[in-house]
């Protein structure tokens, strides 16, 4: 509970005006680790206005929070990126590294350092918001002598301003 109040607070923390959209998610999540906790987990994104817009193409900035049930959690920033098909459809992806804290060892990613992989497929409703269905992946990286990760699905509703 009190990671799902953390993450309240880091949504309600950025104000409209500076953020372009709000992403909050709900998925599954897999640990390589046999002995792991695997289970469900929420997710709250801060995307920033684009600072590149292309075409089809535009990346902004973005800050990420994931709670596990298990009582995992992780906090990144980094990059985002959204390529359009056409006005509904688009792919979306991030990177984003940052702090990963285990709640077990069977959850241990092998360094508290971690960086988080994203790739999704959504579709904008008439609203201006979307839903997307994504896959991510967390690990160090192998910046530490052990390298176990893992890997979740979610569901996304992403509100744009």
């Amino acid at each position: 509970m009190k990671h799902l109040l953390a993450i309240g607070a880091f949504v309600a923390s950025v104000s409209t005006a500076s953020a372009a959209d709000w992403v909050l998610g709900v998925g599954t999540s897999q640990f390589h680790d046999n002995n792991a906790d695997n289970g469900a987990l929420v997710s709250a994104e801060v995307h920033s206005n684009p600072f590149f817009t292309g075409n089809r193409f535009s990346a902004s900035f973005m800050g990420v929070v994931d709670a596990h049930t298990s009582g995992d959690v992780f906090v990144g920033a980094g990059l985002s990126g959204l390529w359009d098909f056409n006005s509904q459809w688009f792919v979306e992806g991030s990177v984003a590294p940052g702090y990963f804290n285990a709640s077990s060892p069977g959850n241990d990613l092998g360094s508290p350092f971690g960086i988080r992989l994203l790739l999704g497929v959504g579709y904008r409703l008439n609203t201006g918001d979307s839903l997307s269905l994504a896959v991510t992946h967390k690990s160090n990286a192998s910046t530490a002598s052990r390298n176990p990760g893992v890997n979740a699905i979610h569901l996304r509703y992403r509100h744009s301003f």
